[in-house]
C-alpha cells in the first residue's frame, strides 16, 4: 500500500484545535499560521522532527519504502489573503522549508493555488474534475475526496450516494486526472476528548466505503471496488496518451485515450442532472443515465457505468445485549451488574482555584486540559422580597459564547443549554426558586471539541458573557460583575476514578438499583464482553450527556442530542446534481449518535470496569452493549444492465457469446442464507429493506432463488430461461431484485 505522509502541523481533520497542541497557543507572542517566528519555529521543529523518524525507519519511496507524498499545511490557500502582509510569506516559507527537508519524494499543498514549484498544489473537494495544477509540469491530484461529511451532536446523518462518488472519480480521470486519495476510505472513531469542531461526534464514520467498525458498506465499498477495476483496465492508454475530447451532445462529451500500440480507452459522459440520453460513439449507440460515466477500456464495450449499481446492498444492525455481571464479581448470582455510584457537589469542591470579579474565558483557563469549568457566585435575597411570599419565581438569565452549560441553584439543576455546530453561542433563561438570606449560583460551563479551522481559529474563546436574575422587587439584579469562584475540572477526573489506580480515590456507594435522572453522577460497573465477535457499541439513548471508559481507555464524549423534527429527511436520495451535505440527511428528530464504538482490543475476557459520569441525568440501567452484524443483503440485475467480474475482461470481450445478467448474494463470513425475505424476477419496486411486487411478476421466483441460495454462504442466478420465465411482460425491460437474511 503506498501512503501520503500529511506532517501538517494544522490538520484540520475536525481534530481538536485542528491538530496543534493547545499549549502552543500559550507561547509569548505565537500568532498560528501566519509570518510568524514562534509558530514558524516550533511548526519546523515538529516537521523535521516527523521526516527523521521516517527516515530512520526507511520509509520514504526514495528509501524503498511506502511513503510516495508528503504534505505540508493544509487548504491553507482558501484563506491566505486574510491574513495580509504575513499570509503568502508563510506559505512560500512553509513550502521551501518542507522542500529542504530532502526526502527524494515529492511535497504537496492541497487546496493551495500559488504553491512554488517544485511543490505540487491539489485539489480537495467533493469534485476535482475542473481543477487544474498552476503549472503544466505538476500532475493532477485530488488529495481528499469526500465520499461522505461529518456530524455534529443533534445534526441530522449525510450520507453520499455511491453513485455520485463513482461519478465524481471517473470524471476526475476522464479529465486527467493522476492521483484520487478518499478522506477518508475507513471511517474512524474520536476517541476520549479529540473530536473539533466545535459540536463533532465522537464518531467520524463520514459515510465512508468501509465504517466505523471496520465493515464494509455496501454498495459503496462494492461499486467503488469495480469503478476501480475498470479504471485499472484503462491503464495502458491513460498512462501513455493524451485525452482527445469529443462533444457528443450539449451536456454529453466522450474522451478517449490512445496509446501507440492502439491500445485505446474512453469515458463517456452525461452531466445532465435529469435526462438519460443516447450518444453515438464510434458509430455505436450508447445508452446513458442521467449523471453518470461510462468506462470503456477498449473504446467499445461498457464495461461500468457509474449510475447503474450492480454490488450488493447490506443491512447493519446493532443487535442489543444488556450489560452482564462480570464472573469475577462477587454478586455474580444476579446477571445485571451492581453498580457503584459517586455524586460530585455542584460547584467548587475541595480548594477553589482563583477568584475574580467579572467573567475568564473558559479555554484560556482550563488550557483544555478538561471539557469543564465551574463558575460559582452567591447572592442574597431579603426576607422581605415579594417573590418569598407569593411564590412567584425569579428568572436566571444567562449569556455564553459557547459551548454548553448547566445551571444550578442551591446544589439544585435548573436546567440546560448549549450552542450546536452551526453557531456556538448561546442563551439560557429558566424560572427558579429562591429562598431567603444567601443563594448560591453554580454554572457547569462546559466545551464540546476545540475549533479545529478557520482563519485565526487559536483566538475563539468559549464561556459565560452574563448572569442575571430578573424578577426582583427592584428589577433584574446583575451578577456579571460579582466575585465569581473558579474552579476547573471534576473532582472525579482529578481523582481519575475512570482508571483503574483511581478507582479507591473515593468511596462509592454499591447498589444494584442505582439512581436515575441524577446529575452530576459517576456509575461503574464490573462487566463481562458482550457474547460473539462482532464489534461493538456501547448503547446511551436513555443517558444524557457525558463522558464514557471502559477499563481506563477513554471511549469519548457521549450525548445522544436529537436533530429538529423540523428538518426535512429525503424519503428517497437522489444521486443526480452536485452533492451538499444536507442533500441526502437521514435521522430527522433522532439522537445524532447513539452508539458508541468500544474497540474489541479493550477488552479483558472478564472484569471489565465500565465507568460514566452522567452530567444532567439519565437511566444506567438501560445502558447496553450492541453488536454491529450484517442481518439482511440485497441485490438486484437487470437484462439490459449485465454484471461481470471485471478480472475476466479479455476474456469476456473476445468471446462472441452474450453475457449473461446474473445476480450475486454473498453472507458475512460466518453466516448462511437462512431465508428468501424477498425474490421477484419482473418490474419488482423499492429499495432494499423494502421492496415490493410490481405489475409483472414471474409467481415461481421465490421458489427459484430459495433453491440455489438456501443454507449457503452466497449463490449466483442468472436470468436465463433455465430459471425464470424470459418472454414474461414483451417489451417490458425485466430485472430480479432479492433479499435475503444472513444468520
Amino acid at each position: 500500500m503506498h501512503l501520503i505522509l500529511r506532517i501538517g502541523p494544522f490538520v484540520a481533520a475536525e481534530w481538536n484545535f485542528g491538530g496543534v497542541p493547545v499549549w502552543l497557543h500559550y507561547v509569548p507572542g505565537t500568532v498560528f499560521r501566519t509570518d510568524n517566528e514562534p509558530f514558524k519555529h516550533h511548526m519546523q521543529n515538529f516537521t523535521t522532527y516527523i521526516v527523521n523518524m521516517m527516515k530512520r525507519e526507511k520509509f520514504f519511496a526514495s528509501q524503498g519504502g511506502p511513503i510516495i507524498l508528503a504534505q505540508i499545511e493544509n487548504e491553507y490557500g482558501d484563506i491566505e489573503r486574510i491574513y495580509g502582509d504575513g499570509g503568502k510569506p508563510y506559505a512560500m516559507w512553509a513550502a521551501k522549508m518542507a522542500v529542504a527537508q530532502d526526502i527524494g519524494v515529492p511535497w504537496i499543498m492541497c487546496q493551495q493555488y500559488d504553491a512554488p514549484d517544485p511543490v505540487i498544489n491539489t485539489c480537495n473537494s467533493f469534485y476535482c474534475d475542473q481543477f487544474t495544477p498552476n503549472s503544466p509540469n505538476k500532475p493532477k491530484f485530488w488529495t481528499e475526496n469526500w465520499p461522505g461529511w461529518f456530524k455534529t451532536f443533534g445534526s441530522r446523518d449525510p450520507h453520499r450516494p455511491p453513485e455520485d462518488v463513482a461519478f465524481a472519480v471517473a470524471r476526475f480521470f476522464q479529465k486527467g486526472g493522476s492521483l484520487n486519495n478518499y478522506y477518508m476510505y475507513h471511517g474512524g472513531t474520536n476517541f476520549g476528548r479529540t473530536s473539533g469542531g466545535p459540536f463533532i461526534t465522537t464518531s467520524y464514520d463520514y459515510d465512508a466505503p468501509i465504517d466505523e467498525y471496520g465493515i464494509a458498506r455496501l454498495p459503496k465499498w462494492g461499486h467503488l471496488k469495480q469503478l476501480h477495476e475498470a479504471i485499472k483496465l484503462c491503464e495502458h492508454p491513460m498512462l501513455h496518451g493524451e485525452p482527445t475530447l469529443l462533444s457528443l451532445g450539449s451536456l454529453q462529451e466522450a474522451d478517449v485515450y490512445t496509446d501507440s500500440s492502439g491500445g485505446c480507452a474512453a469515458f463517456i459522459s452525461n452531466m445532465d442532472e435529469e435526462n438519460e440520453k443516447t450518444v453515438y460513439f464510434q458509430n455505436v449507440s450508447y445508452h446513458l443515465p442521467p449523471w453518470s460515466v461510462s468506462i470503456l477500456p477498449d473504446c467499445k464495450n461498457v464495461a461500468f457505468n457509474t449510475a447503474k449499481v450492480g454490488h450488493q446492498t447490506s443491512i447493519m444492525e446493532m443487535v442489543p445485549e444488556y450489560l452482564q455481571a462480570s464472573m469475577t464479581s462477587p454478586d455474580k448470582e444476579s446477571k445485571a451488574p451492581k453498580w457503584g455510584v459517586y455524586v460530585e457537589k455542584a460547584g467548587i469542591w475541595g480548594e477553589a482555584d482563583f477568584v475574580k470579579n467579572g467573567f475568564v474565558d473558559h479555554i484560556n483557563t482550563t488550557k483544555d486540559t478538561t471539557d469543564y469549568l465551574w463558575y460559582t457566585t452567591s447572592f442574597y435575597v431579603n426576607e422581605n422580597e415579594e417573590i418569598l411570599s407569593n411564590r412567584n419565581q425569579a428568572t436566571l438569565v444567562i449569556s455564553s459564547k459557547g459551548h454548553a452549560l448547566h445551571a444550578f441553584v442551591n446544589q439544585k439543576l435548573q436546567g440546560s443549554a448549549s450552542g450546536n455546530g452551526l453557531n456556538s453561542t448561546f442563551d439560557f433563561e429558566s424560572p427558579i426558586l429562591l429562598k431567603a438570606g444567601k443563594n448560591e449560583i453554580s454554572l457547569l460551563s462546559m466545551t464540546v471539541g476545540l475549533q479545529n479551522a478557520g482563519p485565526f481559529y487559536e483566538w475563539v474563546g468559549a464561556g459565560l458573557t452574563s448572569v442575571k436574575v430578573k424578577g426582583l422587587k427592584n428589577g433584574t439584579v446583575d451578577l456579571s460583575s460579582n466575585a465569581w469562584t473558579y474552579k476547573i475540572g471534576l473532582e472525579g477526573e482529578h481523582l481519575k476514578i475512570y482508571q483503574a489506580n483511581g478507582l479507591n480515590s473515593v468511596k462509592w456507594q454499591s447498589t444494584s438499583e442505582p439512581p436515575k435522572n441524577q446529575p452530576l453522577t459517576w456509575y461503574k460497573a464490573v462487566v463481562d464482553p458482550p457474547s460473539g465477535d462482532e464489534p461493538v457499541g456501547l448503547d446511551m439513548i436513555e443517558m444524557g450527556k457525558g463522558l464514557a471508559w471502559l477499563n481506563g481507555e477513554e471511549i469519548g464524549r457521549y450525548w445522544p442530542r436529537r436533530s429538529s423534527l423540523h428538518e426535512e429527511c429525503p424519503s428517497e436520495c437522489n444521486y443526480r446534481g452536485k452533492f451538499m451535505p444536507n442533500k441526502c440527511s437521514t435521522g430527522c428528530g433522532e439522537p445524532t449518535q447513539r452508539w458508541y464504538h468500544v474497540p474489541r482490543s479493550w477488552f479483558k475476557p472478564s472484569g471489565n470496569i465500565l465507568v460514566i459520569f452522567e452530567e444532567k441525568g439519565g437511566d444506567p440501567t438501560k445502558i447496553k452493549f450492541s453488536r454491529r452484524r450484517t442481518t439482511s443483503v440485497c441485490a438486484h440485475v437487470s437484462e439490459d444492465y449485465p454484471s461481470f467480474d471485471l478480472e475476466s475482461w479479455p476474456k469476456y470481450t473476445a468471446s462472441t457469446k452474450k453475457n449473461i445478467a446474473t445476480l450475486h448474494l454473498k453472507c458475512p463470513e460466518g453466516t448462511l442464507i437462512s431465508t428468501i425475505k424477498f425474490a421477484s424476477f419482473g418490474t419488482p419496486t423499492g429499495k432494499c429493506g423494502s421492496y415490493s411486487k410490481g405489475d409483472c411478476h414471474d409467481p415461481k421466483s421465490i421458489a427459484m432463488v430459495e433453491k440455489v441460495c438456501l443454507n449457503k454462504k452466497g449463490c449466483d442466478i442468472a436470468l436465463s430461461k433455465d430459471n425464470f420465465n424470459m418472454g414474461l411482460c414483451p417489451g417490458l425491460m425485466k430485472k430480479l431484485d432479492v433479499e435475503a437474511v444472513c444468520s
